[in-house]
């Protein structure tokens, strides 16, 4: 920059003009005045205004900068500097368990180990990709290849969930950086592949996904807590806020863990005697629609479903569709006697054992050719005559026959404790034909799940009521017990038509020409049905494979329960329900008459009579055990339960389960209590228990 030297005071002005006039190139005193245009001030001017429009510019870049990062950008950048100071677990909420109707256990949950990295914190994280799989000791390729990207580019990441204890210690005993722990809960099922199809799975998020852990996911799950982990400069932690999560409610279902366990043994065995493709097998309380027992062949362990195909984790009891066969014949019967469309004492021309039906292209012929001749009405049903059940048929007719496949529950679900249920296939009224009639009469062309075909004869063993089935019984919430009522759906036949056709179904395991006499139990009255049907294989009916089927209630006259069994394409001859499915009914009944000490429904043993201390009269023995203590309430739902003989902590836990508070005096045992064993649990909730010490044996005496 040039800089201009200001004349001395001592200088002429003429020596100024010189030099001005020298500067401009030329003579001053030719020139006129002199031009001062080039002014010192006016150059500073024009630099001052260029360094003020950078300085401007500068400035303006400065706060676009700015704005672009506090404004555009700030969620994110501040969700980057979060996570670099602070760090967010959400342990899972601890599902609640789900119990049997006596309170033992099927499925609870337990904490285990989850390793999770921080990528950030490793220097080398291919070398930590390689120590880690060394200490865990199963590696796969893919496994290494996804935890090196991670390592790469992520800030949290899991490196294996719910691991075991040993590899707990060998991955913590190497003590790399980045490397942490925390606790997570896994769902435990300590019985294995007991009931495995009722209960489901869960994940490893804890989502239930299949069988009850789903259908009821949002009240078993709980809700998730929360870990907020401050850190300095140096990755230490300073804070940490902690929201614990909160369990989930327990589910107490209707499946007694015994006839569970009888149920899954006598299917089984039934399976592989018959060398049969699978099976399933449902005990119901045909009063209240209570599913004591549902088990499938084949089975899988819930612990780790993941080992198990798809065909084996199936719940096969409400997923699998088969063509009932002669089962189904139930229905028409009813139609037929509750119609009043003909009377039971009619006889029925089967001669000579083949009909031939408008647009069918094979005639109907019964099961093995035979030639039943004339047959009664109850006959056919005992028999099991194809010809005789299609001629009812006829004489019911599509819109009434129709409507009592509807009223059974046949065509839509039954139950909503299961939300995988098939709704069966039941065609269109209006579209049935002549042919398609005389199908549905005798079990075909409609589809159906064992739990529908269990659940409409259990319409006929309880008088004519059609209960929804279930197998939820209560649900433990915030301490209170909230029971699950048997619903009542419709009503499908009179109580007089359930009483005619149950003495019919019980000529068929009584008569020695019923189809079912090898379902015979010594002392009780059985009512019941066969069903044998082809598979329709690739379009076709196969002549090798057969569903063959069994269901029926017992004691017929006052059943406590109802049973179906199923069996899948069995191998052995004959393949029919009464010699494949009838027998393995008989055991699984004969094993739960036992159990639930059901009294001979013929030729009952009389009582045995002793003298009591305090006097002559005679009493009765009592023929059933002591009641085992559960976890439970012993009478209805919202009912004191029957305390006596219990000790405080056996008392109090059950009082807490029925959403009771005790209030105790004395020591021992409960003598008494207030309100009594079975009244009304008032709004104050309050049990008071009297307490004495005596010897236990009086008061389990005084129970029974």
């Amino acid at each position: 920059m040039r800089l201009w030297r200001f004349p001395r005071r001592e200088d002429s002005g003429a020596a100024r003009f010189e030099r001005i006039g020298g500067v401009l190139g030329g003579d001053a005193r030719s020139a006129g005045p002199p031009d001062l245009a080039p002014d010192w001030r006016v150059t500073l001017k024009r630099r001052t205004i260029v360094i003020a429009v950078a300085i401007a510019c500068w400035v303006a870049g400065i706060e676009a900068r700015l704005v672009y990062l506090q404004i555009v950008r700030h969620a994110d950048l501040v969700t980057r500097a979060e996570k670099q100071y602070t760090r967010t677990i959400e342990p899972p909420a601890k599902r609640g368990d789900i119990v049997d109707r006596k309170g033992r256990v099927l499925a609870t949950s337990v904490d285990t180990d989850t390793i999770y990295a921080v990528p950030s914190d490793m220097s080398e994280p291919d070398a930590a990709v390689a120590t880690l799989c060394g200490a865990l000791g199963d590696c796969t390729t893919k496994e290494r290849q996804t935890l090196t990207d991670r390592f790469h580019r992520g800030t949290f990441t899991y490196v294996r969930r719910q691991v075991s204890p040993d590899q707990k210690r060998r991955v913590e005993a190497l003590g790399l950086d980045g490397i942490f722990f925390v606790k997570e809960s896994r769902r435990f099922y300590p019985n294995r592949e007991l009931a495995a199809h009722v209960l489901g799975y869960v994940g490893v998020d804890n989502t239930g996904l299949n069988g009850l852990e789903v259908a009821y996911d949002s009240k078993i799950r709980g809700k998730s807590g929360k870990v907020l982990v401050q850190t300095d400069a140096r990755r230490h932690a300073f804070s940490r806020i902690e929201r614990p999560p909160t369990s989930g409610a327990t589910i107490e279902v209707t499946i007694d863990e015994y006839l569970q366990h009888v149920a899954e043994r006598e299917l089984h065995a039934g399976v592989v005697a018959n060398r049969a493709a699978g099976g399933s097998a449902i005990i119901m309380n045909p009063h209240t629609g209570e599913i004591l027992a549902m088990a499938n062949e084949p089975t899988f362990n819930p612990n780790a479903y993941r080992d198990f195909d798809e065909i084996d984790r199936r719940n096969r009891a409400v997923q699998d569709l088969f063509e009932p066969g002669s089962t189904f014949k139930v229905v028409t019967a009813s139609a037929a006697i509750e119609e009043k469309v003909m009377p039971v004492d009619a006889l029925i021309d089967t001669n000579p054992g083949v009909l031939y039906i408008a647009g069918r292209a094979k005639p109907v012929t019964e099961a093995s050719h035979h030639n039943y001749h004339v047959l009664s009405f109850a006959d056919v049903i005992i028999r099991s005559s194809n010809i005789g059940a299609i001629k009812i048929g006829l004489r019911v007719g599509t819109e009434r026959l129709s409507r009592y496949v509807s009223l059974f529950g046949f065509g839509h679900p039954v139950s909503p404790d299961f939300p995988g249920e098939s709704p069966g296939i039941v065609w269109n009224p209006t579209k049935w034909t002549e042919s398609a009639l005389a199908s549905v009469s005798m079990g075909y062309q409609v589809g159906v799940t064992p739990l529908q075909m269990i659940t409409a004869v259990s319409s006929v063993a309880n008088g004519g009521e059609l209960i929804e089935p279930r197998v939820v019984r209560a649900i433990y919430r915030d301490n209170r017990r909230w029971a699950v009522l048997p619903k009542i759906v419709r009503r499908t036949i009179s109580a007089d038509t359930a009483a005619t056709l149950t003495t019919i179904m019980e000529g068929v395991v009584e008569n020695p020409h019923g189809t079912a006499t090898r379902a015979q139990i010594p002392g009780y009255t059985i009512a019941g049905k066969t069903g044998t049907a082809a598979k329709l294989v690739n379009g076709h009916y196969s002549t090798s494979d057969y569903n063959a089927s069994f269901v029926g209630f017992v004691p017929s006259r006052n059943p406590v329960v109802a049973i179906i069994v199923v069996t899948d394409s069995p191998r052995t001859y004959p393949n029919t329900g009464g010699f494949v499915s009838a027998p393995v009914f008989k055991r699984i009944a004969e094993a739960t008459l036992r159990y639930l000490s059901v009294p001979r429904s013929v030729d009952p043993e009389p009582p045995i009579l002793v003298a009591r201390n305090d006097g002559n009269v005679p009493v009765a023995l009592p023929t059933t055990t002591a009641p085992v203590v559960s976890f439970v309430s012993d009478g209805p739902p919202g009912t004191v339960p029957d305390l006596s003989g219990m000790s405080a902590r056996e008392a109090t836990h059950r009082l807490v389960r029925s959403g009771l508070t005790a209030r105790m005096s004395g020591d021992g045992f409960v003598i008494a209590q207030d309100p009594p064993p079975g009244a009304p649990i008032d709004a104050a909730g309050i049990c008071r228990l009297t307490l004495q010490r005596a010897p236990t044996h009086l008061f389990t005496s005084a129970r029974r």
